[in-house]
């Protein structure tokens, strides 16, 4: 009698290139005192930052406030201008371009392509413009639509929004917050972008309104083939919303990973400490939190301690966190942690956090 033949596993397909990555991006302030506003420190808002977003992926950027979320956001949508490292984009002909280098007007092709929706939708539009202004103002600025044709443009984008088209000679006070952003989304949309960064997009709005506006970003996200980088400091949002998640502590990632197996077994003390603070949803379950309390304050991102600038408020903190920095490494496939002990560490993850 013949053994059957054992059949080899199907190879798995390689991880698509990168959409956009940076490497050691830096970005500094400057910090001025006296009547000649001399320079006499700097403020490290993002420190040699590594990062990776392929294409059709949400990574989800989590920490505390004063972070550097926003910042680094707005040095990959070059509002800011980094001091240092590489923000290299992959374009759609699969040429890669450093943006950091460019100036403003070679940027102007790329601003099409990455797009940005703000955290406050009352102050991110202006007051004075009708929404078909608003949201055509993209399309017209960068001659993509007819002039003629713009209004029919504008109301079909308003359509793929939840929004009516008769609403385009309205001005922003007649809308709720809810629809604000749902403009914000509109405008972000005009030009057909294949990266958004979504800074805070849902924190503004009533908690009722907050699922309406992510159930509406999955649903173009899969409609217009989108990808999403989606800063936020709520947990659960990020939860829902990425498949994969970093984590940034005073300007500098300290975790990465996919988010289930983040939210299962965090690397690094400060991601188990966020963890243990996500409410849970179900007030009628036995579910307790175990919240843990960071002792002390966040760092100085002008006088970052030596060492691991988590170690004051670490509870795992032996000497050497005190004296020598960790590199951000791979501690397991596709897990990437920036703490000398992530692999002997037994952290809780966010159920064994909430176990009654």
């Amino acid at each position: 009698m013949t053994q059957p033949t054992a059949t080899a596993p199907a190879p798995q397909p390689a991880p698509a290139e990168p959409l956009l990555e940076t490497r050691a991006l830096t970005k500094t302030f400057p910090i001025r005192k006296g009547f000649l506003s001399r320079t006499v420190g700097e403020v490290r808002a993002v420190a040699e930052v590594d990062l990776q977003i392929r294409p059709g992926q949400t990574v989800g950027l989590v920490g505390e406030s004063g972070c550097g979320k926003s910042t680094l956001g707005r040095c990959i949508l070059r509002a800011h201008q980094p001091t240092s490292g590489e923000i290299r984009y992959r374009r759609a002909d699969g040429e890669v371009v450093d943006l950091a280098q460019l100036s403003e007007k070679e940027l102007k092709p790329y601003r099409r392509d990455i797009r940005m929706v703000f955290q406050d939708p009352f102050s991110s539009l202006n007051p004075r413009m009708t929404l078909l202004e608003l949201v055509g103002e993209p399309l017209l600025v960068n001659h993509v639509v007819p002039k003629n044709q713009i209004e029919g443009r504008v109301a079909e984008l308003l359509r793929r929004v939840g929004l009516r088209p008769e609403y385009l000679h309205r001005y922003p006070n007649a809308f709720s917050g809810g629809e604000r952003q749902r403009v914000g989304l509109a405008r972000a949309l005009a030009l057909d972008p294949r990266l958004v960064v979504a800074d805070e997009a849902v924190s503004a709005l009533d908690v009722s309104v907050r699922a309406q506006i992510l159930n509406l970003m999955k649903d173009l996200q899969e409609a217009e083939d989108l990808t999403y980088l989606f800063i936020s400091h709520d947990l659960g949002m990020v939860e829902y919303m990425a498949d994969e998640v970093v984590v940034m502590y005073v300007g500098r990632v300290v975790e990465t990973g996919p988010t289930d197996e983040l939210y299962t077994r965090p690397l690094h003390p400060y991601t188990e400490a966020l963890l243990s603070s996500v409410p849970d949803p179900d007030p009628n379950t036995a579910r307790r939190p175990e919240r843990i309390v960071l002792r002390g304050e966040v760092a100085d991102p002008s006088d970052v301690p030596p060492g691991c600038p988590f170690n004051p408020r670490c509870f795992y903190a032996e000497e050497r966190c005190r004296t020598e920095v960790p590199a951000l490494r791979e501690v397991a496939p596709g897990r990437r942690a920036a703490c000398h002990f992530a692999e002997t560490l037994q952290l809780r993850g966010i159920e064994e956090l909430g176990a009654a």
